[in-house]
This record gives C-alpha cells, sequence and structure tokens, in this order.
C-alpha cells in the first residue's frame, strides 16, 4: 500500500485541495502534516496574533480530518528535518505541498526536494494553491513580470479559473504515526483582544454570509470606515483556510458590480505575489529607488512612536492604529492613511512602518504587506509615487460623521460640532472644549510635512 505525505503550508483546509486530491488518487494511506517551522521563529515572522489564529486554525483542520476518518499530525524544528524524519517513519513514497513563492519558501522547497530525493522520496509542488492565478502565468512581453497592475488585471481576468474541489470523502492515516498536542491560544502572551476566530470552518461561513448579504454593496461601501463593510477574509486568504482560487470563483458566480469590484480586490493580492516572485528582494528594498534619505535620530523615533501608540494628532490615523492593536487588523482605508502619513508626512522609513504592521495584523503577509507599504511610500509599483493622502480630507470623506474616529478615539466621543466631521480637526476647538480633550496636538502641521517630503524628493527646490 502506498503511503503520501501532504504537507500543509499556507493551505490548512481539506476543501478545493490540489495537494490533498493528488495524494488520494493512489488510494494509499495519507499522512497530513504541518510542521511548526522554527525558522519561522528566528526570522520574526512568529507574530503572536497570527500564532493564535494559526492554533484555532489547526484546531479546526484536525476536527475536519477526523470526520474523514483521519487526523492531522503536527511537529515542530526545522521542517525539512520533521518532513524527512515523517517520510521514513511512514515509510512514504511521495510529499505534496503548495508552491509558495516567497525566497524563504524556494529555497526551503529545494532543500526538502535534495532531503527527500536522497530518501528516494518525491516531492510534488503544487501550483495554484494559495493564489487564483500563480505567479508567471501571466506575464508582458519582454519581463519575467507585471509592474502595473490595470494590464495585470485584465490578463489575469482573462485567466481560465479550475473548478473549485471539494473536499475528499475520507483518509486513512498511518495509525502509529505520533504527533505533538495541537498548540492552542492559552499561553500566548501579547494577543490583541479583538483578535477574530479562525479556521476553516469559520472562514467559509464569513464568506457565505458575506457574498449572499454584502457584497452588493460592496463597490459602494468598500472605503466606509465606519460601515465594517468590507469582507475581512484577508487573515483566511493568508492562512489558507480559503482558497483564493474559489472565493473569485463564488464571487463572480454571485454576479454584479459589487463582487465585481471585490474579485479586484483579491486580484491584486496575486498581483504583488507575482512581483515578489520575480523580485524577491523587494521585501526589504525599492523595487524602484527614489533615493530618499529618510528621517532618523531621537525626534524620527519619538514621532515613529506616536504613529505606533495612535498618538499623532490626527484622529483618522490614530483610530487606524488603535484598531490594528485591538483587533490584529486594520480597515484598508486606514491601512493607506496610516501609512502615507507615516511615511510621506512624518518621512519615516517604509521598513519601521511595515515592521509595526507584521508585528500585529493577523493577515501579515511578506508580499503584501511589503509591496502595499512601498506601494504608498512611491517606492513601489505605484504609477503616481510622489501622492500624499491628507489625513483630514480622508477622515471627512470616508469617515464623514467620525463615527470611527468615535469609537476608536475615546477622548474625542464628546466632540461635537455643526457637523460629526469636526471631530477631524480637534485643534481648532477652544477653551474648555479643547482642554476637556485628552488628545495630543498635531506631530506636525500638514503643509509643513508635505513640503519637508517635496523637498526630501527633488520636487522644489530647497528654500
Amino acid at each position: 500500500m502506498t503511503v503520501s505525505v501532504v504537507l500543509f503550508t499556507s493551505d490548512l483546509r481539506v476543501h478545493d485541495h490540489p495537494p490533498m486530491r493528488a495524494a488520494l488518487e493512489g488510494g494509499g494511506e495519507v499522512v497530513p502534516l504541518f510542521v511548526r517551522d522554527r525558522a519561522v521563529d528566528r526570522a520574526g515572522f512568529a507574530a503572536p496574533n497570527r500564532l493564535a489564529f494559526l492554533a484555532d486554525c489547526l484546531l479546526d483542520l484536525d476536527q475536519a480530518l477526523r470526520r474523514l476518518g483521519g487526523r492531522l499530525v503536527v511537529r515542530s524544528g526545522d521542517l525539512v528535518e520533521e518532513v524527512s524524519r515523517a517520510v521514513r517513519q511512514a515509510e512514504a513514497e511521495e510529499v505534496h505541498m503548495a508552491a509558495g513563492y516567497t525566497a524563504f519558501a524556494r529555497a526551503r522547497e529545494a532543500r526538502l526536494r535534495q532531503a527527500l530525493e536522497a530518501q528516494g522520496c518525491r516531492l510534488h509542488v503544487h501550483e495554484g494553491v494559495c493564489t487564483a492565478v500563480p505567479p508567471g502565468d501571466v506575464t508582458p512581453q519582454g519581463s519575467d513580470h507585471f509592474a502595473v497592475f490595470t494590464p495585470y488585471f485584465r490578463r489575469w481576468q482573462a485567466e481560465p479559473l479550475r473548478t473549485p474541489l471539494p473536499a475528499p470523502q475520507g483518509l486513512r492515516v498511518p495509525a502509529a504515526l505520533r504527533s505533538e498536542e495541537l498548540p492552542g491560544r492559552s499561553g500566548l502572551s501579547g494577543v490583541s483582544p479583538g483578535l477574530a476566530r479562525g479556521g476553516e470552518q469559520e472562514g467559509r461561513e464569513r464568506l457565505r454570509s458575506w457574498l449572499s448579504h454584502h457584497a452588493h454593496a460592496y463597490e459602494q461601501r468598500h472605503d466606509d470606515l465606519a460601515g465594517d463593510a468590507t469582507s475581512r477574509l484577508s487573515a483566511h486568504l493568508h492562512f489558507g483556510t480559503l482558497s483564493a482560487g474559489e472565493v473569485v470563483f463564488r464571487a463572480g458566480r454571485s454576479g454584479g458590480a459589487g463582487a465585481a469590484a471585490f474579485v479586484r480586490q483579491v486580484c491584486w493580492r496575486d498581483f504583488h505575489q507575482q512581483v515578489l516572485a520575480a523580485r524577491p528582494e523587494a521585501a526589504g528594498q525599492d523595487y524602484r529607488s527614489r533615493d530618499d534619505r529618510w528621517r532618523r535620530g531621537r525626534e524620527a523615533e519619538a514621532d515613529l512612536s506616536a504613529w505606533r501608540e495612535g498618538r499623532t494628532g490626527y484622529p483618522v490615523v490614530d483610530a487606524a492604529m488603535r484598531q490594528l492593536a485591538h483587533e490584529g487588523w486594520m480597515h484598508n482605508r486606514g491601512r493607506l492613511v496610516a501609512a502615507s502619513f507615516l511615511t510621506k508626512t512624518l518621512y519615516v522609513d517604509w521598513r519601521e512602518g511595515a515592521r509595526h504592521f507584521l508585528s500585529l495584523l493577523v493577515d501579515g503577509d511578506v508580499a503584501n504587506n511589503q509591496l502595499n507599504w512601498q506601494w504608498v511610500a512611491g517606492t513601489g509599483t505605484d504609477t503616481r509615487p510622489n501622492r500624499v493622502l491628507n489625513p483630514v480630507l480622508q477622515g471627512r470623506r470616508y469617515d464623514p460623521d467620525g463615527a470611527y474616529v468615535r469609537r476608536w478615539v475615546p477622548e474625542l466621543a464628546g466632540v461635537r460640532g455643526l457637523d460629526g466631521a469636526a471631530v477631524h480637526e480637534p485643534w481648532r476647538l477652544t477653551g474648555l472644549d479643547r482642554a476637556a480633550c485628552d488628545y495630543p496636538d498635531p506631530l506636525i502641521a500638514l503643509p509643513d510635512g508635505l513640503a519637508r517630503f517635496r523637498h526630501a524628493r527633488g520636487l522644489v527646490p530647497q528654500g
């Protein structure tokens, strides 16, 4: 009887899972294996919020596998060593896994292939498991990747999607193969108090509910900060409790302008994956250098600390940063505004912001986090690299009655004016009204920040 190992990485689900489908085609036993790779810890990516969400996902995956007659085998250590050990113990003939596209994932895959070949075991790497369209499947003439989103999106849309695979009917796992105890949330410190639950069951229910009740309004409401009208599926896509291909497939079947606008946003995820696959150094280096000389020193560190803590004096920025701290997630419009403020108004290196986001974001993904930060900073793929988002205007436009700010910055909950948007400029308050707000003055006046940025980029001559 043949034995195959299915190595789970960023694909923690049983639905639409090509590696598992391929492993089961032989009709033998299957080892569903997850390795808590210590190299991820050493690289600093094992953030508490993601570890907590991961624990939920592994528990849910184990329960799903048990309903099929199997179970999840969990190991900790060096991934290559642990997979090789499981192969020897189960006398497995092949290993199936999803393709990864970071430099780390590719180097790890190469090490694993070499180790397994030495054991006489075949490694099968499956494309299109963690993305809707695999990086490299669509390329422009004369290049290995698209550097501009819109032409990529046109080609991406034309790519045929496979029909999502159903969950398997059952599987058999070698009885003697041992597993560590499943990790749990208990004992983890630093987890955001409002962190959402993880797992495929949670993700599938969220997708079903959102497509049924909210997707139709997405085009009009996705930037509404207080309305919270986005899908909140990003963490499920990051951990692979939902298949990106199935999400796009089901959204396309639901139809309408809202679903189409949502699919476009999912395409941004694939776009960044194909950029990073082609330019892995962009995880830490400017994709397009602007010769920035980012501010450093004591004053810049103080500004960075105030930004992290949500004490910049600009309410919509601070609301977004406090949402991040509480939920381990931030509204996409908030991400854009907060990132623009740090990199262009405060002129602090985008890598500092990206590092802080990765320390908290449950959906913290190298491709999307780093390349979105560069897009906002103007060192990435943005065709308008010097655009600056004004946080006051952004607040008035996307939080017109100030409900988002009042929710996350309670010091300003009592601010009233002729219109609700007065909360976006608390420094205009006078007398007792201003004194009643335990809220800081702005770190810098917006015209001064803009002038500094434009000088730094060489857009205007030094005065």
